[in-house]
């Protein structure tokens, strides 16, 4: 059994990956500072340990990585909240990484998984994109995901600490955001449907995005941890399909049964990357990796999810912001 430590392991993708590693029969600490996160996503994952606190807190993680074999590093803040609290957002992204490293060199952490972003990439400039593709982050949140890889590279040459960075592409799922400033735009798209509202499309639709259902990204964030041949590699993990944002906002109006609704139209957001479409490629080489769920059923899954979790519609509506840039979740 392996003591792992999880950070942002009580939000969307952490919440999964967490699963994923009980499964397999790991013991699993998590920190989260609960911004984003929630406890209850942790609900009936029996033995987790959660510590809340911040990242930035260097005591708590000093406690968290006591008899830690392994990291897996998500806490982070979103793209949205970058454009409105960019100091706050490089602190924790940037500087929370680089504190986590130093930490987990004093444990001697037998490995550092560090879970990055495709928003490192800024829009396409070809296609599809491979790790070598260049890095043109159009926010802070970009920049300081993208800072934190650095760290993730230099603690791996100097230090011969055993690092993986990986970047997914637009993750998507049970337990996704659709409030304030982490709101996404698929679960956006579904509670706007579900209360009879056109989902509201900034800029012109044309935008594309990679879309990956989270339990094929939180499967290959394990298995590239778990990948030797990993080891100081940076790995891209998205479907290699793209999907513009008004075909996107088609498809669930269909599978919604709301095409009667259509799309509501708004100038276009700061920031937003233009187009998306990952070369997966090397995942595939090092450990097998393919998703396993298609687009269409992936948001029928999350629509059952919502039916299961008696999700109350005009409450989530009342959560969700329309410019969620410019405010912070409540």
């Amino acid at each position: 059994m392996r003591r792992l430590l999880v950070t942002g392991g009580a939000g969307f993708i952490g919440s999964m990956l967490v699963r994923v590693l009980m499964e397999r029969g790991d013991e699993v600490r998590v920190i989260d500072d609960l911004s984003s996160g929630r406890a209850e996503n942790l609900e009936g994952v029996d033995g987790v340990e959660l510590l809340v606190g911040s990242i930035l807190d260097e005591a708590l993680i000093a406690r968290a990585m006591r008899d830690v074999d392994w990291v897996f590093h998500l806490a982070c803040r979103g793209v949205r909240h970058s454009i409105h609290a960019p100091v706050e957002n490089h602190e924790v992204n940037a500087t929370g990484t680089l504190r986590l490293l130093e930490a987990a060199r004093s444990a001697e952490a037998a490995r550092f998984v560090y879970t990055s972003t495709s928003e490192v990439y800024g829009t396409a400039v070809r296609v599809p994109m491979d790790e070598d593709h260049p890095t043109w982050p159009h926010t802070v949140y970009g920049g300081s995901k993208l800072a934190g890889e650095a760290y993730v590279r230099a603690y791996h040459r100097i230090y011969g600490m055993p690092t993986v960075v990986i970047r997914p592409f637009n993750t998507y799922g049970p337990r996704s955001h659709h409030e304030g400033d982490s709101g996404e735009v698929i679960p956006k798209f579904i509670v706007r449907a579900m209360n009879g509202k056109p989902p509201v499309i900034f800029g012109d639709g044309t935008q594309t995005r990679d879309f990956t259902y989270v339990e094929d990204t939180a499967r290959g964030i394990v298995e590239l941890g778990d990948a030797d041949g990993a080891i100081g590699a940076t790995v891209n993990l998205g479907s290699g399909a793209e999907i513009s944002v008004k075909d996107l906002a088609a498809l669930i109006l269909r599978v919604t049964d709301r095409q009667d609704l259509g799309t509501a139209p708004a100038p276009a957001r700061p920031g937003d990357v233009l187009r998306l479409i990952a070369d997966s490629r090397k995942a595939t080489r090092l450990i097998g990796w393919a998703p396993a769920v298609g687009l269409e059923e992936g948001i029928g899954r999350l629509l059952a999810w919502h039916r299961e979790q008696g999700t109350d519609w005009e409450r989530a509506l009342e959560d969700d912001v329309e410019r969620n840039w410019e405010v912070s979740t409540p």
